[in-house]
């Protein structure tokens, strides 16, 4: 009998999910995780038109998965990168994008906290990219644990009251630890 892995946990947007683990037909997977994010937005009276879900031709690569869509007069973009391949990614988005819809049909959030949920920057994956550089992790990393670490020795490195202190680099490693907290968290 072979046991089953225990699937990984991740917080996203403050709430915690099971990462997806898909083990075939990847390109086909990723094509259903692509309509199904579209079935979920058509909720809200949104045309296929009005989203956009690139998909990689090798969806079993590592590789980031954004999805784009209009709503309410607004621009919203999601963006995952944690998982081992490009439809995990996707997967991962479809999850978030169910479970806040689910949220907001049960009051339980309101369509501002939605609506700040996903209004996102165009510039928001070359911010997360220098952010991950300033706190010294790695491009793709998603532990918090160790951004958090890296913030508060950086951050008490160069706080203004201390020898080496200085202004600027202070505020571009909060800034830094900001983007990348509001991108997991």
């Amino acid at each position: 009998m072979i046991a089953n892995a225990i699937q990984p946990m991740v917080i996203i947007k403050g709430y915690e999910f099971t990462q997806p683990i898909v083990r075939n037909s990847y390109t086909r997977r990723a094509e259903q995780f692509k309509n199904k994010i579209i079935t979920s937005l058509k909720v809200f009276g949104i045309s296929r038109d009005d989203i956009e879900i690139p998909i990689e031709r090798m969806a079993i690569k590592r590789a980031q998965a954004t999805v784009t869509w209009y709503m309410w007069d607004e621009r919203l973009y999601f963006s995952y990168n944690g998982c081992a391949k490009f439809v995990e990614n996707l997967a991962m988005i479809s999850k978030v994008i169910d479970h806040s819809i689910y949220l907001l049909s049960e009051g339980e959030i309101s369509k501002e906290k939605f609506l700040r949920m996903f209004f996102e920057d165009k510039n928001i994956d070359d911010e997360r990219k220098k952010a991950r550089e300033v706190l010294g992790v790695e491009e793709d990393s998603i532990d918090v644990r160790i951004m958090t670490k890296n913030y508060k020795k950086l951050s008490k490195e160069y706080h203004p009251d201390m020898p080496n202190g200085n202004m600027d680099e202070f505020k571009k490693i909060n800034h830094a630890h900001k983007v990348l907290m509001a991108e997991l968290c």
